[in-house]
């Protein structure tokens, strides 16, 4: 389904998308091999399907900013070893950003398979997909105490705009949401707005 998604994002997503991105490598800095097999907040992935996950989230960014259709890429990298997800992480968000410093490519129209929409529209929804991507991991390993509320607030306001509650269900990589208490933080909030069971 291609939605209608003109939302007013900055004028150039960039920097933002590399907080997100910091926060996202410094927990993909320290997941050990030993919490790889360990549930996350994604009831489809476990630690390293979710390290797999952000790797080829970022490889797709760099193929759609070059031109390619986003629905080529797999929702999931594999065979990386136990000690290389943070290898990975980095080369491919090296790789991401070298695409993407040219400022031409903010205005192109680029596909993923979820929409067509021009480039700066694309950083600024996966800016939010990692911010909550970096929480599931988070959450995961037990390190939640140093995220960037800055970033779940901004995200809380975006998400509504990219996966509005009606069009979300329990098959989709965005539950439908759930209550959060009244005195949640942001990550929680941001969490029970996606349908995470924080």
């Amino acid at each position: 389904m291609t939605r209608d998604m003109t939302p007013e994002v900055t004028p150039d997503p960039r920097p933002l998308f590399a907080r997100a991105l910091d926060q996202t490598g410094k927990l993909v800095e320290s997941v050990g091999p030993d919490e790889l097999s360990g549930p996350t907040p994604c009831a489809e992935y476990d630690v390293r399907a979710l390290l797999g996950h952000v790797v080829g989230v970022l490889h797709k960014l760099a193929g759609v900013g070059t031109g390619a259709d986003g629905r080529e890429f797999p929702d999931v990298v594999e065979g990386v070893a136990d000690d290389g997800w943070a290898r990975a992480f980095a080369e491919a968000r090296g790789e991401t950003e070298r695409v993407w410093a040219e400022d031409e490519r903010l205005d192109r129209m680029v596909t993923l398979p979820w929409a067509t929409l021009p480039g700066r529209v694309v950083l600024d929804a996966y800016t939010h997909e990692f911010t909550a991507h970096s929480w599931d991991l988070a959450h995961a390993t037990g390190r939640v105490a140093g995220l960037d509320p800055d970033l779940a607030e901004r995200a809380l306001v975006a998400f509504p705009k990219f996966a509005p509650p009606e069009e979300r269900g329990e098959e989709e990589l965005f539950g439908p949401a759930v209550p959060a208490p009244e005195d949640a933080d942001a990550y929680t909030r941001l969490a029970a707005y996606l349908g995470r069971r924080p």
